[in-house]
């Protein structure tokens, strides 16, 4: 294996390492193109899978919080998928504002970046504007959110130096270089497409161009690309679960390319990662959609359609309120709560909280589902 760029020595005594362009050389040996092929085959199936999902844009929305929860909680962020919908329920919890506030973020970014795609391609202005609105008001808003850094930054335990740091990226002078030489990449780019954005990752975390939130927004691509490229019509595989299950693979994987040009060994890590999510969403796919017309099924009647308007809501996610339900629908209190009651009746909704106002209920079935950890590969 050869080094995938130079180290080169900067003025304050330390090492930086300075990645070549993609791609690199690839020996399509019969591992590689096996677990490419299951890749392939499992994410075919999940787009499969995505076009029969009714209602998608209140679908999707869970999938897309626990991604939320789940990236953060590999950047540290404590935040449980619970805590996160309670609080968009209206309801507050004990979990520190800052970790609820980054979660949220990450969602409000990947939700804008899918929008965005519209009008804009996956670019380095796109990266930027992801990056301001994930740091927007978090701690590490300090951090020039939108802006490639202009010092340098490293990687390495709490107390290092650049010095002794793990890992330190590109010299700031350096930085819009590679990420220019990334956007070419990924527009001129004729490998498989999962080929691609595997590569991609690994080298905007290599490059690392921001100073806090390099994590997120390398894992938030990922979603992106495989949108902007129509490989999946909704945002329904997130790497971040198997990421967190297996991360000290993760890092060991990253860290074996800038330290001894191994593409390989992280691109069927990373492979396996797409194929083993696009399995495990379409199971938690199936799970809730089973779980849901299972519910509906009760409720037959023109009378129970406020029932039926709730169990929709449930899909969307699981904790609701009367006062919620009196917001999003337009109708009185005492009509919410006969409908939250009756839910109740039947076990589909438990009170979550002992609140005397405004009390709070979950969908526990579909919060486990959602909640059930990814199993490490």
């Amino acid at each position: 294996m050869k080094l995938h760029g130079k180290k080169v020595k900067c003025s304050g005594n330390y090492t930086a390492y300075v990645p070549n362009p993609l791609p690199p050389p690839i020996e399509w040996g019969d591992k590689l193109v096996r677990v490419l092929s299951e890749a392939d085959r499992m994410i075919g199936q999940l787009a499969k899978q995505g076009a029969t999902i009714p209602s998608p844009h209140l679908f999707i929305r869970p999938f897309v919080r626990r991604e939320a929860v789940l990236s953060s909680r590999i950047e540290g962020t404590q935040t449980s998928l619970a805590q996160l919908f309670a609080d968009e329920a209206g309801t507050e919890t004990e979990q520190d504002k800052f970790d609820i506030q980054e979660v949220k973020n990450y969602v409000r970014s990947l939700e804008y970046g899918i929008k965005r795609l519209n009008t804009l391609p996956l670019s380095l202005r796109l990266i930027s504007e992801l990056h301001q609105h994930l740091m927007k008001g978090v701690r590490g808003g300090y951090a020039t959110p939108g802006e490639f850094r202009k010092t340098q930054n490293w990687i390495g335990v709490a107390g290092c130096t650049l010095q002794n740091a793990s890992y330190v990226p590109p010299p700031p002078q350096d930085v819009l270089r590679c990420m220019g030489d990334l956007e070419k990449f990924l527009h001129e780019s004729t490998l498989p497409p999962l080929i691609t954005i595997g590569l991609a990752h690994q080298q905007f975390e290599a490059i690392h161009p921001f100073l806090d939130g390099n994590g997120r927004v390398g894992r938030l691509l990922i979603t992106l690309f495989l949108i902007d490229k129509k490989i999946l019509n909704v945002p329904i595989l997130y790497l971040s679960a198997f990421f967190e299950a297996n991360r000290r693979e993760y890092y060991e994987r990253l860290n074996a390319v800038t330290e001894i040009g191994d593409w390989h060994g992280w691109m069927e890590y990373f492979l396996n990662g797409v194929a083993t999510q696009s399995q495990d969403a379409i199971t938690r796919v199936v799970k809730i959609q089973s779980l849901i017309e299972a519910w509906k099924s009760k409720f037959p009647k023109k009378a129970d359609k406020q029932c039926l308007r709730l169990i929709n809501d449930l899909m969307s996610n699981p904790f609701t309120t009367a006062n919620g339900i009196v917001k999003r629908h337009k109708i009185a209190f005492p009509t919410a709560q006969r409908a939250i009651n009756k839910l109740v009746d039947i076990k589909i909704l438990k009170q979550s909280f002992d609140a005397k106002r405004n009390r709070v209920y979950c969908a526990d079935q579909i919060l486990k589902i959602l909640d059930e950890p990814t199993r490490p590969s």
